[in-house]
């Protein structure tokens, strides 16, 4: 058993592929567990290992980590993960080297960037494994996309603007609940996602639009915003917002012109109507949109 933990170590050094914030690796046997140990350059949660075997990447159940997993962990040296090889692998683990993938900036498999910001903005829309691609479309208060989108299809209504049987502040327009932001059941980003992943609120867009600066690209092919954080020690992180059009019935409409991504806030005044960034070629402003459009989700997380 001891070599093998020997031959463990020594792969663990070689082979450990790390983000740019975890720096100075190293690893030891305790017992029948393996420490890794590394200095961490900004505050992060980790919330993903991987042990690499044989060339192929698997992730370690949580139930096999202790230390800094799945929390916000503090900047500083000395970090710590132990992985309970015997826990993982109760017949031995059939292998000669091993290796651990780490991903600092990472919530239930999806990858984001913090911009120094309340929230951390996801890299990529829901239904996206790309930055530039569209992903999917959803109503809002939906969590699933569909083919045809409409007021006879919308699931908060009974057919029409004005019978809105959730998310409404004005009888005018169905069953008042007074409801201005959605649940978490009916969030697109937390259910598909899970995690703290969810649909921004208006006040997080309005932070995203107000303290980085909004470039117009081309990604792959794909137009856009690069956008950029404006905040000290954050200058050079930023995401991509594909455009994507909007869906309306079975169509979809401006694809290669504007995007308006949903906010899990309801717009004020018209209940109807639910608030969404607006993002064209020539600017950036604040739009709401019929609840039964299909529009993209980018999630954010804490």
């Amino acid at each position: 058993m001891g070599k093998y933990y020997i031959l463990l170590i020594l792969s663990f050094f070689s082979l450990s592929i790390l983000a740019h914030d975890v720096t100075n690796v190293r690893g030891m046997q305790e017992g029948q567990n393996i420490v890794l140990l590394y200095d961490l350059q900004v505050d992060t949660r980790i919330s993903q290992v991987y042990v690499e075997i044989d060339g192929k990447s698997r992730l370690i159940p949580n139930a096999c980590l202790s230390g800094d997993v799945n929390r916000i962990v503090a900047k500083g040296q000395n970090r710590r993960i132990v992985y309970d090889v015997l826990s993982d692998y109760t017949n031995g683990l059939k292998a000669d080297r091993i290796a651990f993938v780490i991903n600092p900036n990472s919530e239930g498999g999806h990858e984001y960037v913090d911009l120094g910001l309340s929230v951390k903005w996801a890299t990529c829309n829901v239904g996206a494994t790309k930055p530039e691609e569209y992903g999917d479309y959803f109503a809002w208060g939906e969590t699933q996309p569909k083919t045809t989108y409409g007021w006879s299809t919308y699931k908060w209504c009974n057919g029409s603007d004005d019978t809105l049987t959730k998310y409404c502040t004005n009888s005018s327009y169905g069953t008042v609940d007074n409801k201005t932001t959605l649940d978490l059941s009916d969030d697109a980003a937390r259910v598909n996602w899970g995690g703290s992943w969810r649909i921004p609120t208006k006040a997080e867009q309005d932070e995203l639009l107000n303290n980085c600066t909004w470039t117009w690209t081309t990604q792959n092919g794909v137009n856009g915003y690069k956008v950029t954080s404006k905040k000290s020690g954050y200058t050079n992180k930023s995401i991509f917002l594909p455009v994507t059009g909007y869906r309306d019935d079975s169509s979809l409409y401006y694809e290669h012109h504007f995007a308006d991504y949903w906010s899990s806030s309801l717009s004020t005044g018209s209940p109807y109507r639910a608030s969404d960034l607006h993002f064209y070629s020539s600017g950036v402003d604040w739009s709401s949109s019929k609840r039964y459009f299909g529009q993209p989700v980018r999630p954010v997380c804490q």
